[in-house]
């Protein structure tokens, strides 16, 4: 269910990783609720699939937590991108897998850390380079998420998935 405006919540971090769980359980939903054959089809002109939508979110999150704000060294942190455009090579399973991992580090993280806190210097930043605090990062994940959150809903719709909350 939606995390309403007036639902408890112990903190601000607790709001943020909320709302990300939900977007994030919805976003599994509704390409999980695909049939097969709509994972790896594109329905529109960008040529994105719901299942390298998935993935994206996915690095993503990986990017802005643990590679930017944590300044830790991925091996491929683009490992979504492929010649100017998303791509996957695992299946539903394994990438539900990943983004349920990556949830789990996230939550951690967050809980583990005040959300003024700014994030680890270095070149990982998008320009102007300068690291932002924990408590914009997630905004900015929240954006991210509900933005192709949206995107898949109007996916589902035409593939006859699920739509809506």
């Amino acid at each position: 269910m939606f995390p309403e405006p007036n639902t408890p919540a112990s903190s601000r971090a607790e709001v943020f990783l909320t709302y990300l769980d939900y977007f994030r359980d919805r976003a599994i939903e509704k390409v999980a609720s695909l049939p097969v054959a709509e994972l790896s089809a594109s329905r529109v002109p960008s040529g994105w699939t719901p299942l390298e939508l998935l993935n994206h979110l996915r690095h993503v999150e990986r990017r802005w937590i643990e590679w930017r704000f944590e300044g830790r060294p991925l091996p491929d942190p683009w490992a979504d991108e492929h010649e100017d455009r998303w791509h996957v090579t695992g299946s539903l399973d394994s990438v539900v897998a990943g983004l349920r991992t990556q949830a789990v580090h996230t939550r951690a993280f967050v809980e583990s850390t005040d959300l003024a806190t700014l994030g680890a210097p270095g070149p990982n930043w998008p320009p102007p380079a300068t690291p932002a605090s924990l408590e914009r990062v997630l905004f900015h994940l929240l954006q991210e998420y509900a933005r192709h959150l949206g995107q898949l809903d109007i996916v589902a719709e035409l593939a006859d998935g699920d739509v809506g909350e």
